[in-house]
């Protein structure tokens, strides 16, 4: 009896132990994650100020230096005011938008390749641009960056308010469908494919009957380009984004339960099918803004939340403001770059980014660590 008794003691003893050692460890990763984010944000706020010296215009360091203190030119001043400060505002809202709505898609859909696209939310913006451009000449179309080279239709902003309504629309369209079927991901992937197939058939319908400048137009359009964002746009993007990154981080602990499975995250009081609609809603709505305003920047939502979960695990109260800043930063390392080796003009940033994420990607899919991560 004595022997039972010494050892649930003992038993009791090394639990407390274990527990504290637990917490101790916990707190050191909670630390360090913290750490981290600090380090990235603090990336991000470096390369924000240095891209406000990057550009196409013959601008000396002290030039830039004199616009931003409202100390130069007229023409400085506007280049700075009016071009390039926009531009790196876009950049870091549409890029933590992308990132982190890839990374909810991706958790509420068990699925790692799902991104943005899924829904086949850039296909329908794409229909939507179109349709503004070809059919009704409307819109605002800006070429390479330069403000001296651009036409106005009758209204600046009724391109994206097209892109924005068919993007929206096809989002509601799909999750109405989905929901018929219990909502589960594969349905959802799946209608979201048919979809997007569809709204990409349309427009290639639309374009065959374009004129060659209403062609041209629309083409140039569906490129990345942070060159069209406005403050107005700036502060849209990111009262959706900043809504959107607040809702996903106070529900955090029920995404992370999703990552054990929907009856785990049922059994531990989480409404699934709720979450995951409400969920794919706003992120899809976040990405529908972003197209809308700045056109197709591709791989930033699915390369930069694999980027995060690597460096800061599956723990959702980490890696979403992780995969915010990751996004952020390679859109505006993106746009520098853009801004620097074009010929007095600016390359697409969609481009840029999907030539610096997919190699990079291709490594990680190929890193056994790395695919156990993420």
């Amino acid at each position: 009896m004595k022997a039972v008794v010494i050892c649930q003691k003992m038993d009791a003893t090394a639990y407390f132990y274990w527990k504290m050692n637990r917490q101790i460890d916990i707190k050191k990763k909670n630390r360090k994650s913290g750490l981290i984010i600090m380090a990235m944000l603090a990336a991000v706020v470096a390369m924000a100020v240095s891209s406000m010296f990057v550009g196409s215009s013959a601008m000396t360091f002290d030039e830039t230096l004199k616009a931003l203190m409202l100390n130069g030119t007229k023409a400085q001043q506007r280049i700075i005011w009016s071009i390039r400060i926009p531009r790196v505002l876009a950049a870091i809202i549409a890029g933590a938008g992308l990132s982190v709505s890839g990374l909810i898609m991706q958790t509420t859909l068990d699925n790692t390749m799902a991104s943005p696209t899924t829904l086949g939310v850039s296909n329908a913006a794409v229909f939507g641009a179109n349709l503004s451009i070809i059919a009704f000449a409307g819109g605002f179309l800006s070429v390479g960056g330069n403000v001296n080279n651009f036409s106005v239709g009758a209204n600046p902003y009724s391109t994206s308010l097209m892109a924005f309504i068919f993007s929206t629309a096809s989002v509601l369209l799909i999750l109405g469908l989905c929901k018929i079927r219990s909502f589960s991901p594969s349905v959802v992937v799946l209608a979201g494919i048919a979809v997007g197939s569809v709204w990409t058939a349309a427009t290639a319908i639309l374009q065959f009957f374009a004129t060659d400048v209403g062609l041209s137009a629309a083409v140039v359009w569906s490129f990345g380009d942070l060159g069209r964002a406005t403050y107005k746009t700036n502060a849209i993007m990111f009262v959706l984004v900043l809504l959107g990154m607040i809702f996903f981080q106070v529900m955090s602990w029920r995404f992370n339960a999703l990552l054990s499975g929907d009856q785990t995250a049922r059994s531990m009081g989480v409404h699934v099918a709720k979450l995951r609609f409400l969920s794919m809603l706003l992120a899809s709505m976040i990405c529908a803004a972003c197209v809308s305003f700045l056109g197709i920047i591709g791989f930033v939502g699915l390369i930069c939340p694999h980027v995060a979960k690597r460096m800061l695990g599956q723990d959702h109260r980490f890696s979403i403001p992780m995969s915010a800043l990751c996004g952020s930063l390679l859109l505006l390392v993106s746009d520098a770059l853009s801004r620097s080796i074009g010929n007095g003009s600016s390359l697409p940033v969609g481009a840029l980014t999907s030539l610096l994420g997919a190699p990079f990607f291709v490594a990680l899919i190929f890193s056994r660590k790395g695919m156990s991560r993420c």
